[in-house]
């Protein structure tokens, strides 16, 4: 069964051409103009993957995915005109696992959509039985879960991916670009490193006592991030 892709973008010369690209590779495609039509569509749709233009009229996007971010884990990509590195990093803030600056390559953003669905669907249903812990957290690498203090810890599929790859390679430093591209499938430039940074605190601030000095997800300078359950 083909995934669905909602599409939302007030500009329909961009929403034509994209659903034609998605839906010549395959994908089923609803679309939306403005805030609220994307959050009814997706409650009545429930879509496999968002593509959320920043600037709509009415609800703007960074309110539609904070909405969004509450309501589901489902992934979402950021689509923005603002060059500035702020603006793309609030929906990445908000709970988008990706972003693109219009304009774009439609043949990147689908390369895009395919990455991102396969980290939400495809190789984290690979995961084999073992379970992770150090604290009082658990990663459940078969349920694809993890848990702080018993409670369930709601997790993006990227966030949940990443801290995979990490607790699974234990003391194993990795740079940001090459998580970007084990984690998001892509090597997108120095200002792309900075998705890695927003993720790796999004998970401290999940999974660690004090996310302001991690014990667990640690920055090595100059290097990277990595995982340890040494004390």
């Amino acid at each position: 069964m083909a995934r669905m892709i909602l599409v939302v973008d007030d500009e329909r010369k961009i929403v034509t051409v994209l659903k034609g690209y998605l839906e010549q590779a395959g994908f089923g495609v609803v679309t939306a103009g403005d805030g609220q039509m994307a959050l009814t569509t997706f409650r009545h749709q429930r879509p496999d993957l968002v593509i959320l233009d920043l600037m709509l009229p009415g609800i703007d996007g960074l309110d539609v995915c904070r909405i969004l971010r509450r309501e589901s884990t489902v992934p979402i990509i950021m689509l923005t005109a603002r060059a500035e590195e702020a603006d793309r990093l609030i929906g990445l803030e908000l709970g988008a696992d990706d972003y693109i600056v219009k304009p774009f390559s439609f043949r990147e953003l689908v390369s895009r959509v395919r990455a991102a669905l396969r980290r939400a669907y495809g190789e984290l249903a690979a995961a084999g039985g073992e379970r992770v812990s150090f604290g009082d957290v658990v990663v459940d690498l078969q349920r694809m879960r993890a848990e702080k203090a018993g409670q369930n810890v709601q997790l993006t599929p990227t966030e949940y991916r990443l801290l995979r790859h990490l607790v699974t390679h234990p003391d194993q430093v990795f740079s940001r670009d090459s998580l970007l591209e084990i984690v998001w499938g892509y090597d997108s430039g120095v200002d792309s490193q900075r998705t890695v940074d927003v993720h790796v605190r999004h998970l401290r601030e999940k999974l660690e006592g004090d996310p302001a000095v991690p014990r667990w997800l640690v920055t090595v300078r100059g290097a990277g991030y990595m995982f340890t359950q040494k004390t």
